[in-house]
């Protein structure tokens, strides 16, 4: 009999432990090789545990547990093989023989004689269980709920609420208690505020509609905001470069790159992924490699590398609909632009009151490097790039300007 012990592996350089988030198998099971047996999580992200051979499990970490780097959690023992059963096979040839039909109805659905009934009695799915295959709602499960005095939405509130007091009680993951130190250090120990500015994007819009269908047939993939506002980020920080330093000890650190932090949504939290020398790539590079991060942040499949550094961070808040915010900054840099939903406003143009889609910005940054006309003259280039888009292929200048050498 070969046993395999699995040890806990490093998620990145100064971490020593880790918790068993989730596990995927449990004792006894029989796995394949490379399959994923558990989720760990640092304080920094969360890394999956894949089985190093074939064989039965043997779990020796409870869920929740804090583990050691290196700790052994589980065993496999390689003299058990997973085996596909005769019977799994057979049932598997018949589903594949059964044909799809066009009138079926979704799993936990009424049937029609049941939705009807429900309209009739204004009650609505998810105040009744189904007795159906795969949990269907009959037509009997609803004449048993009226029998049995069933509300009606006559005679209760319609809102989500049901009216009891009960409470839930969830332990803190051990990213999101890293995340709560982090943001309470970083109102602590650094002079951070925020200035705003607006954006007419009047022209993202129309290169965006003009463009979009040949980009992707070009690219493979849809032309959105990040790209051109990490473009003209970057071209910001050449020209004020202090928002794209650091501060280490009794020194100004000035990074002469752009290693751009995309802030994205994930199931565990914000993950922060970063676009590495991102001054150098293209539109198409940055919308590509957004997508990848963004994909990899919503599988748990962020690694530490994909999050360490970064200059100078951007988040998007617009996605959930946010009109104003101010976005703290992600240590130790020293500045981040908020970015926020795009709406239809009535602005003075040439005299002229007209509507156009505008967006709300904001760049928080630390008082103790930036000055207040470096943050401002940052965000007011970052505006004049976006709402004169060439103005990103010439270094932040109109084309004329470069032409007459001004």
């Amino acid at each position: 009999m070969a046993i395999i012990e699995l040890k806990v592996p490093s998620p990145g350089e100064s971490i020593t432990e880790v918790v068993i988030s989730k596990w995927i198998k449990n004792t006894g099971d029989v796995v394949q090789k490379d399959e994923v047996l558990a989720e760990i999580e640092s304080d920094k992200a969360t890394l999956t545990l894949n089985a190093e051979e074939s064989g039965k499990i043997e779990v020796l970490a409870p869920e929740g547990t804090t583990v050691k780097v290196g700790q052994i959690v589980i065993k496999i023992d390689t003299s058990f093989k997973p085996e596909i059963k005769v019977d799994v096979l057979k049932e598997i040839a018949e589903t594949k023989s059964i044909p799809n039909i066009a009138t079926s109805y979704a799993v936990g659905s009424p049937s029609p004689a049941a939705s009807k009934l429900m309209s009739e009695n204004r009650i609505t799915a998810h105040h009744l269980k189904g007795s159906g295959k795969d949990g269907r709602i009959t037509k009997q499960d609803v004449l048993i709920a009226l029998a049995n005095g069933f509300p009606t939405a006559s005679n209760i509130f319609s809102n989500s609420w049901q009216g009891n007091r009960d409470k839930d009680r969830v332990k803190m993951t051990s990213l999101r208690k890293t995340i709560a130190k982090r943001l309470v250090a970083v109102k602590n120990e650094t002079a951070m505020l925020t200035t705003f500015n607006e954006i007419d994007m009047s022209e993202i819009f129309a290169i965006r509609a003009k463009y979009k269908d040949k980009f992707k047939e070009v690219y493979g993939t849809n032309i959105g905001f990040m790209s051109f506002f990490t473009k003209a980020v970057t071209e910001a920080l050449y020209h004020v470069q202090a928002v794209n330093a650091t501060i280490d000890g009794d020194e100004i650190v000035y990074n002469r790159y752009c290693d751009i932090g995309i802030a994205v949504s994930a199931p565990k939290g914000l993950m922060v992924p970063v676009l590495r020398s991102a001054e150098l790539m293209s539109l198409a590079q940055i919308e590509s490699s957004i997508k990848d991060l963004a994909l990899k942040a919503r599988e748990g499949k962020l690694t530490i590398p994909d999050m360490e550094g970064g200059t100078f961070t951007i988040t998007n808040g617009g996605v959930f609909g946010s009109m104003m915010s101010t976005p703290i900054i992600n240590p130790p840099q020293s500045a981040i632009l908020g970015m926020h939903n795009v709406v239809d406003r009535p602005i003075a143009v040439n005299g002229q009151v007209i509507i156009r889609p505008m967006m709300y910005v904001a760049l928080s940054y630390d008082h103790r490097i930036i000055d207040g006309k470096e943050s401002v003259s940052f965000l007011v280039k970052v505006k004049e790039m976006l709402e004169n888009p060439s103005r990103i292929l010439f270094g932040g200048k109109n084309p004329e300007e470069i032409l007459l050498g001004i």
